[in-house]
């Protein structure tokens, strides 16, 4: 059940690294999509696209503004809904994004937090992770994002940035990130991460079909490149995917002995390519966790709410917090 107490729809929102994504919550359970826009810099111009998004997907002309707005941003945002920092949206910091959509929106119960915490609690309701009380999920997208469910309960950290495990340094002397550190996980283990390692292979001459699909130009290899011909049975990605799923491997075994989940869910972009991802991760992940025959039912599976679950999860927490607005 997704409606307002008034009466008006739930709208959920996952902005992205580049494109915004909104869609309303039916009673029913369904999902009604938006189109999708591109993830403005400024933040001005965000609550602007936000509320554009919200007046396309209301249900009738006139109907009035939703009951609940939740918003997924790729940044940390504090307790009232202020994006402090963004490693990829960096014109949207300082945005007190939750009192400008309220105020553009009147009436409106508004939750704004992180995406992948979005995420998370939509896998935990909805998803792979439906009736598990201890969860971890890792999106893998430009960046590493990840949620956290612990007992059932969303966990956000004291000041609510509980989840950027993606900036976890797991080598000190490594590349460069956005986030101004050397050697972050995501560096190794996102999207971004992949193309990294497929140029490397194309570059040395190593995996032809990724230079087809560049378009002749290896240093033009994406992570996108390497999953279609991993997917085609290429052995040169299929090579570079398990590598890139060794490194994946080697944070969630870190996360784990941190957390001690019942469920790993993987989502984001890099999830959909399924099997030639997921199956080198669970090899390499048994082999690296701590005590891995006394973790009973521990399981690495794919997300299955797709590149949806940020703003479904978005919609959700912000239908809670109509609910219950002091929570």
């Amino acid at each position: 059940m997704s409606a307002g107490a008034a009466g008006g729809p739930v709208i959920g929102v996952d902005v992205g690294g580049t494109k915004l994504l909104p869609l309303r919550l039916e009673p029913d359970g369904s999902i009604v999509a938006g189109a999708a826009r591109p993830s403005p810099r400024a933040g001005a111009d965000l609550v602007s696209e936000i509320v554009a998004s919200v007046e396309a997907l209301t249900v009738a002309p006139g109907a009035g503004a939703p009951a609940a707005l939740g918003v997924g941003v790729p940044a940390l945002v504090d307790a009232g809904g202020v994006v402090r920092f963004s490693a990829h949206l960096g014109g949207v910091v300082g945005t007190a994004l939750r009192d400008e959509l309220e105020a553009a929106l009147p009436g409106t119960a508004v939750w704004v937090g992180n995406d992948a915490t979005a995420a998370c609690w939509a896998e935990h309701q909805r998803g792979a992770a439906r009736g598990c009380q201890d969860v971890l999920l890792i999106t893998l997208g430009t960046g590493i994002g990840a949620g956290f469910v612990s007992g059932g309960r969303l966990l956000e950290g004291a000041h609510g940035y509980a989840g950027e495990v993606g900036h976890m340094v797991i080598d000190p002397t490594g590349p460069h990130c956005s986030c101004g550190k050397r050697g972050c996980w995501e560096r190794y283990a996102s999207g971004s991460g992949l193309g990294v390692l497929g140029r490397e292979m194309a570059m040395a001459g190593l995996a032809p079909r990724l230079v087809e699909l560049a378009g002749g130009d290896p240093e033009a290899v994406r992570g996108e490149h390497v999953t279609r011909a991993a997917g085609e049975g290429d052995p040169a990605a299929i090579e570079t995917m398990g590598r890139l799923a060794g490194w994946l491997a080697l944070g969630l075994s870190n996360l784990v002995n941190a957390l001690d989940p019942e469920v790993i869910v993987v989502g984001g972009g890099l999830a959909e390519a399924g099997d030639v991802l997921i199956r080198p991760t669970r090899e390499a992940f048994d082999a690296l966790v701590e005590a891995r025959s006394e973790r009973a039912g521990l399981r690495v599976e794919l997300a299955t709410l797709g590149h949806r679950a940020g703003a479904v999860g978005a919609g959700l927490l912000a239908e809670r917090r109509l609910a219950a607005p002091a929570s």
